[in-house]
């Protein structure tokens, strides 16, 4: 096929690409603890009728211990044609607080030429780039393909990990393409060439056997919540920065957003001060940061006059790509025992870890998939990072270290992934389809990856 073709069939196949993501992003695959598995697992047997759709003659569901199962498929290599593995998930994360959202979390909703839903960014968007250029080839692959679709990346993807450490030739190949990002702006195309790792734990912190009125006993009795609320607080300096030993702040040599463009796409609202000291790219693509993304306390509606017993929090922190997320963890946690205040019972568990990933200068993989960006955006890709963290790419990394890994997508900056109003783009995503097809057409061409 000639790349005047490919461009033809991917643009041709758009209405069904987009009626397919619609159907996929409409099924709640929220693969985290205390919801139902039976939408996760519709979701696995939809991806895998999708990847038949593509031409691929050998597609499956492959356990995965602990864990949902990944969808895996696979083609042979023409002779002398180099293998190139695609990694997507379908999982997504839970739809929040459904007031946020404008339209219904799983009922996809195209607006403006933009898809509405959760997850028809992250990462279906993922799913759909990969089947939309497979399909362009008719199932004549000018290169060999394997397909890894992950069912839990967004709670737990240290499992297949473990899947990919245990079964390595199932995977092997000589370039890896991660969709599972995206372009800081929508037709600006980029390379994510770093990721932050993620370490995450969920401390508990105890004072009294029970609730106690607040009346009776408040300013006496030892307060959880406010003991939590006074430790978590203690994380960071009136300027936002960590204080917690051992996490200095990095550099990143690229160029990141403007604060304008950072303000508007994080939605920071009028006369709110950024945090942090640093540039942008250095804060948030070779930085540490810590979030609190949760707490167990009564809400407002539910609350009454009583002395809290007990509080609970999830505290999630990004590492820097060459941080050791186990050592950070433990950093943290060494710190919050130490600022616990009036003698409190401190717990941690849960704990998920994750590492980062720092791209090599790049080779043949990277040449091809520069000359096929540049072809369908209109222009050369720039090498941005992100702040987000995806576990499996270290550890592909670390198995198949002459493999090239790239990391692109359609979740461009604005998409909202693990927010309300979740979108993708639908040109955004045409043109990433047509370039990761035009990639494996560049590459099946130049015989080496």
């Amino acid at each position: 096929m000639t790349p005047d073709q490919i461009e033809s069939a991917v643009a041709a196949s758009m209405p069904q690409t987009v009626e397919d993501l619609k159907r996929l992003a409409a099924i709640p695959s929220v693969a985290f603890p205390g919801h139902p598995e039976e939408p996760v697992l519709a979701a696995a047997a939809v991806t895998e009728e999708l990847l038949r759709s593509a031409g691929l003659p050998r597609v499956q569901q492959v356990p995965v211990e602990g864990s949902y199962p990944a969808v895996y498929a696979e083609a042979p290599a023409p002779p002398g044609a180099p293998t190139v593995l695609l990694y997507a998930h379908y999982d997504v994360q839970p739809a929040g607080d459904l007031n946020a959202w404008r339209t219904p979390p799983f009922e996809p909703t195209l607006i403006d030429g933009r898809l509405y839903g959760r997850g028809t960014a992250d990462d279906k968007s993922g799913v759909m780039s990969h089947v939309a250029a497979l399909r362009a080839f008719r199932g004549r692959f000018p290169v060999g393909i394997k397909v890894i679709v992950e069912g839990q990346e967004e709670y737990a993807g240290e499992r297949l990990e473990a899947f990919v450490e245990r079964n390595p030739e199932l995977l092997r190949a000589d370039a890896i393409v991660v969709a599972d990002t995206g372009n800081p702006r929508v037709g600006d195309p980029a390379v994510t060439t770093s990721l932050r790792g993620m370490a995450a734990f969920t401390v508990e912190v105890r004072t009294l056997r029970e609730s106690v009125h607040s009346g009776s006993a408040g300013g006496a009795a030892p307060d959880a919540l406010a003991a939590l609320m006074r430790m978590l607080t203690a994380l960071h300096d009136d300027n936002g920065d960590i204080r917690v030993p051992g996490l200095p702040r990095g550099s990143f040599l690229g160029q990141g957003p403007s604060e304008e463009e950072f303000r508007k796409t994080a939605g920071v609202l009028d006369g709110v001060s950024l945090v942090g000291s640093g540039s942008l790219a250095d804060r948030l693509w070779s930085s540490y940061a810590i979030t609190v993304t949760g707490l167990d306390v009564p809400t407002v509606a539910q609350a009454i006059n009583a002395v809290q017993p007990v509080a609970r929090a999830r505290v999630t922190v990004r590492v820097p790509p060459a941080g050791d997320p186990k050592t950070t963890v433990n950093a943290v946690v060494d710190f919050l025992r130490q600022v616990a205040p009036w003698g409190v019972q401190v717990g941690f568990g849960d704990f998920t870890v994750g590492s980062g990933f720092q791209a090599d200068s790049g080779g043949a993989a990277r040449a091809a998939l520069n000359r096929a960006m540049e072809r369908a955006f209109g222009r050369p890709p720039r090498d941005v990072g992100a702040g987000g963290s995806i576990p499996l790419v270290n550890t592909l990394l670390k198995q198949f270290p002459a493999a090239e890994i790239l990391l692109f997508g359609a979740e461009d900056e604005d998409a909202g992934c693990h927010a309300p109003n979740e979108r993708v783009d639908l040109e955004e995503l045409r043109k990433v389809a047509t370039a990761e097809a035009l990639f494996l057409l560049e590459l099946g061409s130049s015989g080496a990856a």
